[in-house]
């Protein structure tokens, strides 16, 4: 007798205060939906369930949610910590749904302080940040090292002055799983400081796609100046090379961090010249923002090009579990 096929049976699972509430909700689901996106966006949780019975409980607004999905004969996979902040029911037939995110940014790094920052490099910037607000941080290699000679924090909370030196340094700038990051966009790093493997992907891992390509901010190259205090005179940094050169607005200290500014905005240029979409029937539980993508079996150009994930939705419901992400071309895009 020939063996019966194997068929891949999507799962969850989550608790509340570390209690699984899986069972009692099994047999209820309407629909999962996971949004993870990078930087400072919350990720999101929207969960629908069917309360036909009148049994289920509301929980509190607060309540924290861990969230696991993925295959169940291939291992559940962490999606991190939810906080529930709305919840909804309505009928009939009743249903109740709850959307919780991530805790973020604006509610971790409250309240503005001023402190001069002094030849010191970012990778002690951030500790000393994440110190401040109990978090462990996350620094990417490229950047722990980079020196600044000075940097004013002038009546100005964490949050902003974290964000404008992700803004120099084209970093990401963000708390993720009570962890604060500072990574470079497309270090391809985990919450955790693990580099993420890359992904293939081929035509037939997809049900839907959507490649699109613009040369509006078609620059060839970045300038930005800064003051020259011994010769007295502006002077200009220039990364990329060619005829269209974009000018950046301010002003630097000195030609490292005027270099330093040229080059992050040029790796965002670069970035940001071709996008694409992809539907997956099956989910992709292993693919989150900042994965490096490869893919197969399209268009030469969309094949011949690098890309990274900026953006996932995980959605989990009676007609299984598939996955979309979003992706942009990694800085330097060709592979």
């Amino acid at each position: 007798m020939s063996e019966k096929p194997q068929y891949r049976r999507p799962g969850y699972r989550i608790t509340i205060g570390g209690q699984d509430i899986t069972p009692r909700i099994n047999g209820r689901l309407i629909n999962l939906r996971i949004t993870s996106q990078r930087g400072q966006e919350a990720d999101q949780l929207d969960l629908a369930l069917t309360d036909h019975d009148g049994q289920l409980e509301l929980p509190p607004r607060g309540a924290r949610l861990t969230v696991a999905i993925g295959w169940q004969d291939e291992g559940l996979l962490d999606r991190g910590v939810f906080i529930v902040d709305e919840i909804e029911h309505s009928g009939s037939p009743d249903q109740l749904t709850i959307r919780a995110r991530a805790a973020d940014m604006r509610n971790l790094l409250p309240g503005k302080r001023s402190q001069s920052w002094h030849d010191i490099t970012l990778g002690d910037i951030v500790d000393t940040i994440a110190k401040r607000h109990e978090l462990s941080p996350v620094i990417g290699d490229t950047l722990r090292g980079i020196r600044l000679g000075h940097i004013d924090q002038t009546d100005e909370s964490d949050l902003n002055f974290l964000t404008r030196l992700g803004q120099r340094y084209d970093a990401i700038a963000a708390v993720k799983s009570e962890r604060m990051l500072f990574t470079l966009a497309g270090e391809a790093l985990t919450a955790s400081g693990i580099a993420l493997p890359g992904v293939t992907l081929t035509r037939r891992d997809g049900d839907q796609h959507r490649y699109s390509q613009t040369d509006r901010d078609s620059y060839t190259g970045v300038r930005a100046h800064w003051n020259d205090k011994a010769g007295s005179k502006r002077q200009t940094a220039i990364a990329g090379e060619g005829e269209k050169f974009k000018d950046l607005r301010a002003t630097y200290a000195s030609e490292a961090d005027a270099l330093e500014a040229a080059k992050a905005e040029l790796r965002r240029i670069q970035r940001g010249t071709a996008e694409f979409g992809l539907t997956m029937a099956h989910g992709r539980a292993d693919i989150t923002p900042e994965t490096p993508i490869t893919l197969r079996g399209w268009k030469p150009q969309i094949d011949g090009t690098g890309w990274l994930v900026t953006e996932v939705t995980d959605s989990l419901d009676d007609s299984g579990y598939g996955t979309t992400i979003k992706c942009e071309t990694r800085a330097g895009g060709e592979m």
